[in-house]
């Protein structure tokens, strides 16, 4: 699994014009699945996106967590961060995983945050032609590969 964790001040998945989701200040969570992930895979990042101390403390530095903070989550999917650019202009996607695969994976996923979390998260919908508008605060971006455990 790969992520890309940014830390906001508000972001919203809107589909078709209509806001699906919105969270003030948190984390937006793009998260991509291959076909050799797994539970094992969902739970760790959980864990891991969960703690990341990446919140302004009361000196300014980066010493606090999601939990910490209590702040909220919006988790969306997103195939292309799986996207291979080796050869030609056109990425490929076949490591990312297939829908029979990806939909349950990407719901355990959900499930293991909001238990680590300890309260429900918000979220996009799985397939779905979204757009996501955010408002990064930092900025702080993070990517996290479980298959790179860095």
């Amino acid at each position: 699994m790969r992520a890309v964790i940014q830390r906001v001040r508000q972001a919203e998945v809107s589909i078709d014009g209509g806001t699906l989701a919105a969270i003030g200040k948190g984390l937006l969570i793009l998260l991509g699945i291959e076909e050799a992930d797994g539970e094992e895979d969902a739970e760790w990042l959980a864990a891991r996106i969960s703690k990341l101390r990446i919140f302004p403390d009361q000196f300014g530095v980066m010493n606090l967590s999601l939990i910490e903070t209590g702040g909220d989550a919006l988790i969306v999917s997103q195939f292309t961060l799986h996207a291979s650019t080796r050869k030609g202009n056109r990425p490929s996607y076949i490591r990312a995983a297939a829908s029979a695969k990806a939909v349950p994976l990407y719901e355990y996923f959900i499930r293991s945050f909001e238990a680590a979390l300890g309260k429900k998260v918000s979220t996009g919908r799985f397939g779905a032609m979204m757009d996501v508008s955010l408002v990064n605060s930092g900025p702080v971006t993070i990517l996290i590969d479980t298959k790179n455990k860095e």
